[in-house]
């Protein structure tokens, strides 16, 4: 299974699911800088956080849902889910999509309210 695929077509919306996006914005930066250790990192520091503080619920729900629609994936993410908890690469595929789509907000937020303004990351690659 593709994590990241399988990720990509959960019906989650990081704009609802009620997690600290102060916390998920660690991973949105890391992602931003394009250091892929760094964004590793934050996944793995971030992502027991996250599930520990409300995201088990919303994923659990998502992934039954997915298992609902036949999604070919759903029950091999479940057992993972079950097995791993957040440690799984499903929830870390999870944390990485949703880090994504805060930093996708974040930059169309910027460009709306200064669209004159160039969006950088704070520090590149090391």
């Amino acid at each position: 299974m593709d994590a990241a695929a399988f990720a990509a077509r959960l019906d989650l919306d990081v704009s609802t699911l009620g997690i600290c996006q102060a916390c998920l914005s660690f991973v949105s930066m890391a992602l931003d800088s394009g250091d892929e250790r760094a964004v590793a990192r934050e996944l793995r520091r971030i992502a027991p956080d996250l599930w520990a503080e409300g995201l088990a619920l919303p994923v659990h729900a998502a992934l039954e849902r997915a298992r609902k629609q036949g999604d070919p994936d759903a029950a091999a993410a479940i057992a993972e889910v079950e097995n791993l908890g957040a440690r799984s690469a499903v929830v870390k595929a999870i944390v990485r999509r949703l880090g994504e789509d805060l930093s996708r907000i974040a930059h169309e937020q910027v460009a709306r309210h200064f669209p004159a303004a160039e969006v950088r990351p704070l520090r590149g690659p090391k």
